[in-house]
């Protein structure tokens, strides 16, 4: 830079003393650009626009968010604790009880993807050497089990297979044998394509003085699902599934009676970040002013938002109805083909996510999806955890629900399996 334009940036003239001045801090910002020249050179991919392929996501989620969702998430930032952005929050509460089917106070979402969540139910109900019972029965009742072990709980577990749902006498037999203070149950285990009946689920809980605590990530906004009408105490879910939202913000609600649990804690929930109280006050849960919690996701509460307004335009029991129609067509489809379901009874299947059984000796199961992404950029994945190797996962939620995709899907699918067969 030359004297001039350096006294400009300073809005003064380069003349006399000023302009021998004005050299020596030139040279000596000269001195010191040269010893703070970075050693690593910038990385050569990062000098080229960057580029990301429109693909079709028909596997277990994320599921492609519509226009309208990813213009929602481009609108000018906000800061975090402005008036006009805790006013989104609070469309964005109201939109939540909507799909949560509940007047919980305490309901709002979580910087974080559904693990967050699942971590945040767990760790502000359940003390350090308090009993929970979890119920595995796929790859997310598993991630619990540790979530909850590593936090240092008294975990017992109730155990079947994968694509097996819990009936009420197992569950009441496991609370009285284990007499735990919290149950965890998955709703959609999407691992397996089963979708677990709630039931009285929340009163017998409650009957055995006990919380429960459910996950919904792959079924909240495409089945019906009534917190309240349930008796349920904490439930969570994720934002890029039926909700067709950006994935890295999680729903979640927390009923009166588990709020009163987490009040009378003898210790403090030992992550701040998850706290429920401190993150209560933050989305305006409580009576006092809102305090400084942490820097929101602005743009991805934008987006949660919008898609919570798609949904309360659609009416709920109309995006129920069309995720249940889409996937009767997919399952009538694959059985056409001659394809099994993983989970056999139709009354228990996910209507969101499809585990398809793997032909007994098929030569490769993974060709099927690699030969779909090569070829149409459509993504379908396999098994998860029990389920590897055993099945290809098949998800239509949110705004990819309808069935023009779904007839779009099985004849590529179709042509991918028969592919792959020809080659072997």
């Amino acid at each position: 830079m030359s004297l001039t334009k350096f006294a400009r940036l300073f809005g003064v003239a380069a003349r006399g003393p000023l302009r021998f001045e004005l050299r020596a801090l030139s040279t000596a910002t000269a001195k010191l650009a040269e010893e703070w020249k970075p050693k690593v050179p910038p990385p050569e991919e990062l000098l080229v626009p960057l580029t990301v392929p429109t693909k079709l996501l028909f596997g277990p989620g994320p599921s492609n968010p519509s226009m309208r969702i990813y213009n929602a998430s481009a609108m000018s930032l906000l800061g975090h604790l402005q008036a006009d952005f805790h006013h989104i929050m609070d469309e964005t509460k109201a939109g939540l009880k909507y799909v949560f089917q509940t007047n919980n106070d305490y309901t709002l979402a979580i910087t974080g993807a559904g693990h967050a969540a699942m971590e945040a139910s767990i760790m502000n109900l359940v003390e350090r050497g308090e009993r929970i019972l979890v119920c595995v029965n796929g790859m997310w009742g598993s991630r619990a089990r540790e979530i909850a072990e590593r936090q240092g709980c008294d975990v017992r577990v109730l155990e079947k297979s994968p694509g097996e749902y819990y009936t009420r006498d197992e569950i009441e037999q496991g609370l009285k044998e284990h007499k735990p203070s919290v149950l965890f149950i998955v709703h959609s285990e999407s691992s397996s394509g089963i979708c677990q009946p709630m039931d009285d689920l929340g009163a017998l809980c409650h009957k055995h003085n006990c919380l429960i605590i459910v996950d919904t990530v792959a079924s909240l906004g495409g089945t019906p699902f009534l917190t309240d009408d349930w008796d349920l105490d904490c439930v969570y879910s994720g934002s890029q599934k039926c909700l067709g939202s950006p994935p890295g913000i999680a729903p979640i609600t927390f009923s009166p009676r588990a709020m009163a649990k987490i009040n009378s804690r003898r210790t403090k929930v030992p992550s701040f970040y998850l706290d429920m109280i401190e993150l209560g006050n933050y989305w305006g849960c409580d009576e006092d002013p809102r305090r400084y919690h942490h820097t929101a996701a602005i743009n991805l509460v934008y987006a949660l938002r919008e898609s919570l307004a798609l949904l309360a335009e659609e009416g709920l029991e109309n995006s129920w109805k069309r995720h249940h129609d889409t996937i009767e067509h997919l399952w009538a489809g694959l059985e056409k083909m001659g394809l099994e379901m993983f989970v056999k009874d139709k009354a228990h299947r996910l209507p969101t996510v499809t585990s398809v059984k793997i032909p007994e000796g098929f030569p490769d199961w993974k060709a099927v999806p690699e030969y779909l992404m090569k070829k149409y950029k459509l993504e379908i994945v396999g098994g998860m955890g029990p389920t590897v190797g055993k099945v290809w996962r098949v998800g239509f939620m949110g705004h990819n629900s309808y069935t023009e995709n779904v007839d779009t899907f099985l004849r590529l699918f179709k042509e991918a399996i028969e592919d792959v067969q020809r080659r072997s």
